[in-house]
């Protein structure tokens, strides 16, 4: 059998008290500080605790080069390269971790953005028995746990050294961008039209033209930027609320503007997945649309191949669709909102999607903003909520 170390592996000292009797009986608290080395691996999903062995063995074996397990016993202790094997953190060729593994490499990841994206994917979360939890055993109030915030703005010179500019005229624009507002009041009692449905996704997340700009390389044209014109962020949606397409889980098709059913579900399945997506955030849960937007990374990563920005590229694709789709639903008077406090291991679930192939970025949706105003929403210009 052939082995090696797998590709893409970070080592972090994690420090955690543990208690021992024999201080305590000799006058201290019983505690004592405890130093665990904790192997983050993308492949596996999870964390995994080494021993001080294990790491110095981890770091003389190759990532690259297969080395025959007889030629690596002969040179290492066998008990300490076993139990890195059953860790799954020394692979073979024949098993599933060194599959993913294989798949790992083959997505061209580079090593920073992948521990950084597979370490902060959630599962389960629920933010509000969280915040109930926080509240219940922290004392005073938020700003006298965290202090006063930063200023607003950052001012590098005295307001006399200001060089002013031109006053603005108004334009459509700015009034589109005034009524702008992130909505947490959804009216459930409503449907999207098929047309208000249609109109977001298109101008939001549809192909306006396809370019075969070389031979094996098609570009898409949208409404946003993306890095090489690759578009690999693409629209999965659970659909609640929408006249003529019945509540579940699709994909959209960004090139045919079509629906792609994945899995229908009812109305009250329908609502228990959109708060699982939402980490149990109850003022998304009613939106009439939920949108996920997908980050596709070998469609990136096929052309920015271990590239220090091509994962933050990704993260700029979100964050210029969803201020499209913001504008988009505003013009027609609907509502939206993003959020990246999401379940990401839930979402890739549902739909079935390979974390280490594709995976969702942030949570956003648009829908009929509710009559009344429920939830607090931050309307300064008292735009979508006039003052009393």
């Amino acid at each position: 059998m052939r082995l090696r170390r797998c590709a893409i592996l970070m080592i972090e000292p994690v420090e955690r008290l543990e208690f021992d009797l024999s201080l305590l009986s000799g006058g201290g608290s019983g505690l004592r500080t405890v130093v665990d080395w904790v192997a983050i691996a993308p492949h596996l999903g999870k964390d995994v605790v080494l021993s001080t062995a294990e790491v110095a063995l981890l770091g003389a074996l190759s990532p690259s080069r297969w080395t025959d397990r007889e030629e690596l016993t002969a040179a290492h202790p066998c008990e300490v390269l076993d139990a890195l094997f059953d860790k799954h953190l020394l692979v073979s060729e024949s098993t599933a971790a060194g599959a993913r593994d294989q798949a790992l490499r083959d997505t061209n990841w580079r090593t920073a953005s992948a521990v950084m994206h597979y370490a902060s994917r959630w599962r389960g979360v629920d933010t509000e028995a969280v915040e109930q939890q926080f509240a219940e055993t922290a004392e005073g109030s938020l700003l006298d746990r965290l202090g006063a915030a930063p200023p607003v703005v950052r001012e590098r010179v005295p307001a006399s050294e200001r060089q002013r500019l031109p006053a603005v005229e108004s334009t459509p624009l700015d009034a589109l961008l005034d009524r702008r507002v992130t909505c947490r009041n959804f009216d459930a009692s409503r449907n999207l039209t098929a047309a208000q449905f249609s109109s977001v996704l298109y101008r939001a997340f549809g192909a306006r033209a396809v370019n075969d700009y070389a031979p094996g390389v098609q570009l898409l044209k949208k409404g946003v930027p993306s890095a090489g014109g690759l578009h690999a962020t693409e629209a999965y949606l659970l659909v609640q609320r929408v006249d003529g397409v019945t509540p579940g889980l699709y994909h959209y098709h960004p090139v045919d503007h079509a629906l792609e059913p994945i899995r229908m579900l009812t109305a009250d399945e329908a609502a228990a997945t959109a708060r699982r997506f939402v980490a149990a955030q109850a003022y998304f849960v009613d939106a009439h649309v939920i949108v996920l937007p997908t980050s596709r990374f070998l469609r990136n990563f096929w052309k920015y191949r271990n590239h220090a920005k091509a994962y933050r590229a990704l993260i700029l694709d979100v964050g210029h669709l969803s201020q499209t789709m913001y504008l988009a639903a505003t013009e027609l008077g609907l509502a939206a909102f993003i959020t990246a406090a999401i379940n990401e291991v839930d979402i890739e679930q549902a739909f079935g999607l390979d974390p280490l192939e594709e995976g969702p970025l942030a949570v956003c949706g648009f829908g009929l903003r509710g009559h009344d105003r429920s939830e607090v929403e931050f309307d300064p210009l008292n735009t979508v909520w006039p003052a009393a």
